[in-house]
C-alpha cells in the first residue's frame, strides 16, 4: 500500500472514532438515574469511561417502593450507594492524613472533583457560597479532588477555593468505590445528616435548587421531624419535579 493511500485510510478512522467518541459521550448527559431510592439527574458531568452502562440495582428502593424504573444507557455502572458514610483517609492541602471522620458531629456535602473537569470548575462558586451560608447550621462541605497534588493546590489557589480538601489519586477512586461509584463520572456529591447516614448522591453539576431542596431535609432529619425513607422520597419526588421544570 502507498504513502498516500495509507494516509487516507487513517484520516478516515480517527474521523470514525470521533464520531464515536462524541455519540458517547451525549448518550452520558442529560439521563437519570436512581441509586439507593434517590432520583439522580445526571446532568452535565465529566466521564472518564463514559460508554459504560449502569443497571438498577435489584429490590426495592430505601423507602420500601417498588423497583427503580431502568437506567438510561450511558450513566454509571451497577452498584450500591451504602446507608452510612464510610471511613476514608486521604491527604489534605498539607499532605497530612485525614479522615472524613474528623468531620463528624456535621453533616457534610461531600464533593468528588477533578481539576481537568470543566462542570467541575462551574459549580466551585456554588459550594463556596453553600459552604458560607449553611456554616451556622452545622453543615460543611468537603471537596475531595481525584487529581495530582499539584495540580489541586495549583487549583484551589487560582479558583480561591476556601472550604476542607481532601486529595487523592487512587486512594480518592478507591473512596468514591466504596461510596458505590466504581467508574466515577465528576462530579458527584453526597449529601449527609449529622448522624453520618447518606441521605442523597447527586451525580452531575450541582445547582442550587437541587442543592437547597436536599439540604431542607437534611435538616429535618436533623431535626428528628422525618425519617431517613421519607426524607429520600422526597428528595426524589422534588429531583424530579425540577428535572420535568427544567428539562435541559
Amino acid at each position: 500500500m502507498n504513502t498516500s493511500v495509507l494516509r487516507i485510510a487513517c484520516a478516515a478512522l480517527l474521523v470514525v472514532l470521533g464520531i464515536w467518541a462524541g455519540a458517547e459521550f451525549r448518550s452520558s448527559r442529560g439521563a437519570a438515574q436512581r441509586l439507593h431510592g434517590i432520583a439522580v439527574p445526571a446532568g452535565e458531568a465529566s466521564a472518564p469511561n463514559p460508554s459504560d452502562l449502569a443497571r438498577t440495582p435489584e429490590g426495592a428502593g430505601a423507602d420500601g417502593a417498588s423497583p427503580p424504573d431502568p437506567l438510561l444507557p450511558g450513566v454509571l455502572p451497577p452498584s450500591k450507594i451504602p446507608d452510612r458514610l464510610p471511613q476514608f483517609s486521604l491527604a489534605d492541602r498539607a499532605g497530612k492524613a485525614t479522615s472524613i471522620a474528623s468531620f463528624g458531629g456535621k453533616s457534610l456535602i461531600i464533593n468528588f472533583w477533578a481539576t481537568w473537569c470543566a462542570p467541575c470548575r462551574s459549580e466551585i462558586p456554588l459550594l463556596e457560597a453553600l459552604h458560607s451560608e449553611w456554616a451556622g447550621r452545622d453543615v460543611s462541605v468537603v471537596g475531595v479532588a481525584v487529581d495530582y497534588p499539584d495540580k489541586v493546590l495549583e487549583f484551589a489557589d487560582r479558583f480561591k477555593i476556601r472550604y476542607p480538601l481532601l486529595i487523592g489519586e487512587q486512594d480518592a477512586l478507591e473512596a468514591a468505590a466504596s461510596l458505590g461509584v466504581e467508574s466515577p463520572v465528576f462530579p458527584f456529591t453526597v449529601f449527609t445528616d449529622r448522624r453520618g447516614e447518606i441521605v442523597a448522591l447527586f451525580i452531575g453539576e450541582l445547582h442550587r435548587p437541587q442543592a437547597e431542596l436536599i439540604l431542607s431535609q437534611v435538616q429535618n432529619l436533623n431535626k428528628d421531624l422525618v425519617q431517613l425513607p421519607a426524607a429520600r422520597h422526597a428528595i426524589e419526588e422534588g429531583l424530579h419535579a425540577l428535572t420535568a421544570k427544567n428539562p435541559g
